[in-house]
């Protein structure tokens, strides 16, 4: 005789088996120490403009490599169903004094590959436009693949012969300016002359021009690892005033971004610098930062100042760990995306970019590369990054949600919603996205993972229940949902 009890209940499982399992995660997320991630469309905060990296170091090195490897590179980082990049800063070196190539550079920690070539060789030579050929040929193949690609120039040294230690990674004492002030000018028209080059030769027209990186840091010391130079605040104006109008001759849109400087609490102290001016936000037409180090306070503060100046923004450039730390890891990799995270949700950039693409590391890389060997892997990192770039495209806004853990985003006609939810921690975390305020979708929602175990994986089709989705992170993971509003 049949249990009908067992019978019905067999039935009902198999039926209703994705609202089963929405209940049972709804029981544990409802929990008081669930996070909550409250969405409301009203709460509308920056529309991306874009991912990215900087092109230099990997450029020049993979851009010499065999074109089928260059290219399957460039798939990998531009493609929107991969990282979905398409802003891109290109270095322009200032080449070391030639008797130091294969020196102090080559010899340091970062290698070979921090050696940049400069485009003049000494205060009389003609300009060499065949130089950095490795990292052009990088930059045109971005913008072939992606047309809509953005370009930012950016300048770590002056070239050697315009400093006062004669080498381009720094001065004898790392905290005093290097570039002599009688090469300001000079300084200023070779940096306008590599814009125009690119423009007039490859039509690539940088949308910013950076003069300084990282410039009231101590690290560029003479003989360094890589071209690097200190500017004091006073000088960045000084430099800045004599940039603006001979670039505003030059015929060229460009404009000037500044001052990315390496941490927040350096940030803060430049855009302060500015502001006592009263001229030269009117001169800058983007403000970078990176955030290496940085406070969630920090982050607060640059925000504030940032929308009562009504600049664009980008966090330019960021990494973590340190360049002598070879450890891997997917934990290393969360915590990268919960810096963006913290970035995009509190200082509310239009841009998030990395530093590097390809490196030996996985915390400097989303794609490993051995540049000897000349060979690459795919890590995790990349499916991490992915969890958010290819899903959170150029043209959408983030909401603001009250949570850390959150990553949320609309498209531009409030059709597409999309939530990232990250678990950086070795054990399961409870979540509780309220979608109330948004009506109840009546569309599965669409599920992607990466973990140990997952590389931004489909994941079976889930439900909203109740205007809400509970959800059960597993530790070290990152989740992406995609929830289609009528």
């Amino acid at each position: 005789m049949i249990n009908l009890k067992v019978f019905f209940t067999s039935i009902l499982s198999l039926t209703f088996y994705p609202f089963l399992i929405i209940g049972q995660q709804q029981k544990a997320a409802t929990s008081d120490d669930a996070i909550k991630v409250d969405i409301n469309l009203n709460n509308k905060m920056q529309a991306i403009e874009g991912w990215g990296s900087s092109l230099c170091w990997w450029a020049g090195q993979i851009g010499s490599w065999e074109e089928s490897k260059a290219d399957s590179i460039v798939d990998l980082i531009t493609s929107p169903d991969k990282l979905n990049m398409n802003i891109f800063r290109y270095n322009i070196g200032g080449g070391d004094d030639p008797s130091h190539i294969g020196g102090h550079m080559a010899k340091g920690t970062i290698g070979k590959r921090a050696e940049m070539e400069g485009f003049k060789s000494s205060e009389n030579a003609p300009y060499d436009w065949t130089a950095d050929e490795a990292q052009r040929n990088i930059m045109l193949k971005i913008k072939q693949k992606r047309p809509d690609a953005i370009f930012e120039a950016f300048s770590n040294s002056p070239p050697y012969w315009m400093t006062y230690s004669g080498c381009s990674s720094g001065n004898m004492d790392p905290e005093v300016d290097n570039l002599k002030p009688e090469y300001y000018d000079a300084f200023c028209n070779y940096l306008i002359d590599v814009c125009k080059h690119y423009k007039d030769t490859y039509g690539i027209e940088f949308k910013t021009l950076e003069p300084f990186n990282e410039s009231t840091s101590s690290n560029w010391k003479y003989l360094g690892r890589q071209e690097g130079c200190h500017f004091d605040p006073e000088t960045q104006i000084k430099i800045i005033r004599l940039l603006y109008p001979k670039l505003k001759k030059s015929g060229l849109k460009t404009v000037i971004s500044a001052s990315d400087e390496a941490s927040l609490e350096k940030f803060i102290i430049a855009l302060k610098a500015y502001q006592h001016t009263g001229d030269i936000f009117d001169k800058l037409g983007q403000l970078n930062t990176h955030t290496y180090a940085g406070t969630n306070d920090q982050r607060k503060e640059v925000h504030q100042i940032i929308k009562t100046v009504d600049k664009e923004f980008w966090q330019s450039e960021t990494g973590t760990g340190s360049l002598r730390n070879r450890s891997t890891g997917l934990k290393n990799n969360l915590l990268l995306a919960q810096r963006m995270f913290d970035d995009l949700n509190l200082m509310q950039p239009q841009a998030w970019l990395d530093w590097q693409i390809s490196e030996n590391s996985d915390i400097w890389a989303l794609i490993k590369a051995d540049f000897t060997k000349k060979k690459f892997t795919i890590i995790k990192n990349m499916f991490v990054r992915m969890q958010v770039t290819r899903f959170v495209k150029q043209g959408y806004s983030l909401l603001e949600t009250g949570s850390r853990s959150a990553l949320v985003a609309i498209d531009k006609e409030n059709k597409k919603l999309v939530v990232v939810l990250n678990n950086p921690e070795e054990n399961k975390r409870d979540f509780l996205v309220d979608l109330a305020s948004v009506g109840t979708p009546d569309k599965p929602v669409e599920v992607y993972r990466t973990s140990a175990n997952e590389d931004c994986k489909y994941l079976p089709t889930t439900n909203v229940v109740r205007g809400k989705i509970a959800y059960s992170a597993p530790a070290l993971s990152l989740t992406t949902f995609l929830i289609s509003i009528d």
